[in-house]
């Protein structure tokens, strides 16, 4: 028989082992990623690494991906990247014991993939030119993307007060994103959905126009992605022609 209460002990079983919930936050980005690579980042032995991942994806929030001989992981769906993102703003912050820690953090404030969509200061920054260029109109009438009263701490919003504007096509444009992506053509996934942001406390943009954002960010080489996973590097181009397309000073 099923439909009884969600089952959050087992759940939180899983995210209880240090070395999966690190595994887990590296592949929040959306790639997928080598047996070897999940182990390096939880720094435990390779047997050590593949008996978690067996437990994660037996508990449903991992997937493998075959290539060849060669296996991949990536998280089972975005609703696992929000729900991490989620609780990483209840979580208790771990002590920051080195330089190279310190670096790490403020570079996932800075600017990280969530899943498949911009994060991060840089992420609520676009999301607020979006809002300030009329590609977005708040239909609340408060004119910003702050929480609103009721949003869920970090988490996707299961309603927001955004539409698209009338200059949609244009502002989107000149973020290199073909405005073919704001047609629905029968697409299953929302073009548009916002996320809280945990290190913010903003929305930021996600949905089918977060993801074409992000993604066109990257084609241009405006963004770089590091070897710190989540956390992406704004270049000089970038900043560039933020500055000059947005008037967004980063």
């Amino acid at each position: 028989m099923t439909g009884g209460e969600p089952a959050l002990s087992a759940l939180a079983a899983l995210l209880a082992e240090p070395a999966r919930a690190k595994m887990l936050l590296a592949l929040t980005d959306g790639r997928a990623l080598a047996a070897s690579v999940l182990a390096d980042e939880a720094g435990v032995s390779a047997p050590t690494a593949s008996a978690h991942l067996a437990k994660l994806r037996d508990g449903g929030l991992i997937r493998v991906e075959r290539s060849g001989r060669h296996r991949y992981h990536r998280l089972a769906s975005p609703q696992v990247a929000t729900a991490l993102e989620g609780l990483a703003a209840l979580a208790p912050a771990e002590p920051i014991r080195s330089l190279r820690q310190h670096t790490r953090a403020a570079a996932l404030r800075g600017a990280r993939s969530c899943y498949d969509h911009l994060a991060g200061r840089l992420g609520v920054a676009v999301t607020s030119a979006l809002l300030d260029r009329g590609a977005l109109v708040a239909t609340d009438g408060v004119q910003d993307t702050g929480r609103r009263p009721g949003d869920p701490l970090s988490a996707q919003l299961p309603t927001h007060p955004y539409r698209l504007g009338e200059h949609a096509a244009e502002v989107v444009g000149l973020l290199g994103v073909d405005k073919d992506v704001l047609s629905d053509n029968g697409a299953r996934r929302p073009l548009l959905r916002f996320c809280l942001d945990w290190s913010e406390q903003r929305h930021h943009l996600s949905g089918r126009l977060g993801a074409a954002v992000l993604t066109a960010m990257l084609d241009q080489d405006w963004l770089a992605r590091t070897r710190r996973r989540r956390a992406l590097e704004l270049t000089e181009v970038g900043a560039r022609e933020l500055r000059d397309r947005l008037d967004l000073d980063l």
